[in-house]
Formats: structure tokens, sequence, C-alpha cells
């Protein structure tokens, strides 16, 4: 009974330890090690450290998948009824195989690479907010494009980032298969981790060409997704003043 006990404290313990959802980068944890009842060692969590090592493909990888993507794209095209023999679309499996990979290069990158040198010491306590930032993704329901506009803000503690960066973080994470709910956190979560200011917002407004090219043909829908993390969340009149200045 005891031991049931102590499991469930540690379990309150860590759920405790989570930003607004969100995992610290560093957890207590019971050691497996130590025979001290009750001792806690400390961990990096693999969900938080992940972003550092996120790249699936590399350039080789794809010199070496054209080939047999090519090959599918010709097979959907005979399964659609057409003759991917004819003129018209002799070079097509090649191009759309070469688009998808431009279309999903965001596998290929990795946000350590283009945070590294753009993180700057700056006693600047006030926000910064870059919006409209243009974004292009696909779906992975589908494989039909998403595309809208991203809006960032964030709370600088004692550090900064270089605001080309941001839209780096929106392309490389865009550049994927998404859902506009994943997008939207990871960017938020990305920004936190590198920067760990006191807050973050993302919003992000964007069509679905899923919803309009097919399925309820809404042609002017739009969804819009938000994370809120530290301040951001938790003041209410600091995500008024993010919201506000975002709108005008």
């Amino acid at each position: 009974m005891e031991r049931s006990n102590q499991n469930e404290k540690l379990a309150t313990n860590t759920q405790n330890n989570s930003v607004n959802g969100h995992f610290e980068s560093v957890k207590k944890v019971r050691s497996r090690t130590s025979g001290t009842p009750g001792e806690t060692v400390s961990r990096a969590s693999p969900l938080m450290e992940s972003w550092k090592e996120e790249r699936t493909r590399s350039v080789e990888d794809n010199e070496t998948s054209l080939p047999s993507i090519a090959a599918a794209y010709s097979t959907i095209l005979s399964g659609l009824g057409e003759d991917p023999l004819r003129q018209g679309l002799l070079k097509t499996p090649w191009r759309a195989a070469t688009a998808m990979q431009y279309f999903t290069k965001g596998y290929q990158e990795k946000i350590i690479d283009i945070l590294n040198d753009a993180i700057f010491d700056e006693d600047h306590d006030e926000m910064v907010i870059v919006k409209d930032i243009d974004m292009f993704s696909m779906c992975e329901h589908h494989l039909v494009p998403i595309f809208g506009r991203v809006h960032i803000g964030y709370l600088p503690n004692k550090r900064v980032l270089g605001l080309s960066k941001l839209a780096r973080i929106v392309e490389i994470y865009s550049r994927r298969l998404q859902v506009q709910e994943r997008l939207t956190k990871q960017i938020a979560v990305a920004i936190t981790e590198a920067l760990q200011p006191a807050g973050v917002g993302v919003v992000i407004e964007a069509t679905h060409m899923c919803m309009v090219m097919r399925g309820v043909q809404k042609m002017n829908s739009k969804t819009v997704t938000s994370t809120m993390l530290g301040v951001f969340r938790e003041d209410p009149k600091t995500r008024d003043e993010f919201l506000t200045l975002i709108r005008s």
C-alpha cells in the first residue's frame, strides 16, 4: 500500500511539472539504480528534446527514393484511367515526385540548425510579434494543400531570436504532412524550448483545400487555431494584447 501511494504521488508531481499541457525539459523521476527510497534523479524529457533531432530525411534519401515515388504516381495515373505514356503525362510522375519532395522538405531540416547562431542576449522584456507569415502545408489526411497566415508573439526573458528565424520555424514545420492543430503547437513549443521566454502565442488562420475542393466544398471557410504558453495563457491582459495587435 505504501509503494502504491508513493507511485501515485510521483505521478501527480510529474503532471504538475507540465507547462500549460507541454512538458518541461527536465522532469523528476524515481531512481532505478539507487536503493534510497524516494530518491529522484534529473533526466531530460525525450519529448522535449526531440525537436533537436528531428531530421528524418536527407538529400541523399531524396535521390534514392525519387524513382519509386515517380513509379507510384505512374500507377496512380493508370488507376485513374489515364495513359502515363501519352505526351502530356510522360514526365508528370517525375515532376509530381519532385514537387512532393519539395512540399515536404521540412523533414530534411532541424530547428536547432537554424537557431544556433540566431539567439542573442538582449535586455528586452516587451512583446515581440511577427504576424502575417505566409504558410503552405499539406493535409496529411488527403494530401491536398493547406495555406494561410501565421502570427507569432513571445515575451522575451533576456534572450531574443532573429526575426527571420520565426518564419523559418514556420517553414520547417509547415513543409511536412500536417494537421493545423499540431502545426500550431509545434511552432509554439519550438520557440519555448529554444528561448525559454516568459510566454509564447501562436495563431494560424488557414484554408484547407480538403474542405474547398471536396467533401462539404465550403469555399470561404477558414480554420483558426491557437496555442498559448506561459503568461500568454496565464495572464488575460497579455493574451488580449497579443490578439489585439495581430488583428490591427
